[in-house]
């Protein structure tokens, strides 16, 4: 991150943002679009709740967004065992609390151990996928439970890196089309106790780090200090 540059979106520019919790995905391209002035879009929707690693691309480079959305994914985050929701996250209650105390250290690393390789996933319900033409999250939150096919893909790395139950902390690295939401609640129903993903952070695209990537309001006030910038000069001149 190079709080000196310049930028040249109308040619194309790829942006590195590091997401805040709480925030949409169109949230943060809506915040930058107009300091931007050009075509802008991203490379993969973060959930509300999850924060982290998100590609941005103005002008021409909006036609690599497919490319970038075919990297492989890192993150991190943390599972709830003992309970579930219907969003798979806390979006929504928990519901069906169940005690964990035969839960071993054991246990939990040989679950996570199955996950790793092809795998056959069914995304959440409340999702962005279109069912029949409208959101699959927008019939769920109307109680329209749509009906939900599972998907191919491949977790590369499932690592657990810290427990203190009710609370497992994980990293992940996987293919395109992987919902972290979706593999928590496969984990806890293979324990047998039920899971929901209770944080995430996307850490890495393919090369691309979070730690490269600008904070959101940071380069919004770069992209605006620019812009002030060059409509001074053009005023001296």
């Amino acid at each position: 991150m190079d709080q000196t540059r310049d930028f040249d979106f109308q040619n194309g520019e790829i942006l590195l943002i590091d997401k805040p919790r709480g925030w949409s995905s169109f949230d943060v391209v809506r915040k930058l679009k107009r300091g931007v002035n050009a075509k802008i879009g991203h490379a993969g929707t973060l959930d509300p709740l999850a924060s982290g690693l998100m590609i941005l691309a103005t002008g021409p480079f909006t036609k690599r967004i497919s490319e970038f959305q075919d990297m492989t994914k890192e993150y991190t985050g943390t599972i709830f065992l003992g309970a579930t929701t219907p969003s798979f996250d806390r979006e929504t209650e928990p519901e069906d609390i169940i005690d964990i105390s035969a839960i071993t250290e054991e246990g939990i690393n040989n679950a996570a151990k199955t996950f790793v390789g092809k795998i056959l996933q069914v995304p959440p319900a409340f999702s962005a996928i279109k069912i029949d033409g409208k959101r699959s999250y927008k019939l769920a939150r109307k109680g329209k439970a749509p009906e939900m096919k599972a998907r191919e893909l491949e977790i590369h790395e499932f690592e657990i890196t810290g427990i203190e139950l009710p609370l497992v902390y994980f990293r992940v690295v996987c293919s395109k089309g992987t919902y972290i939401r979706s593999l928590a609640h496969d984990f806890g129903k293979l324990l047998g106790v039920g899971a929901y993903l209770y944080d995430l952070c996307r850490t890495k695209i393919g090369d691309f780090k979070l730690e490269d990537a600008w904070p959101v309001d940071e380069l919004s006030r770069h992209i605006l200090d620019i812009s002030n910038a060059k409509e001074g000069d053009a005023d001296i001149s």
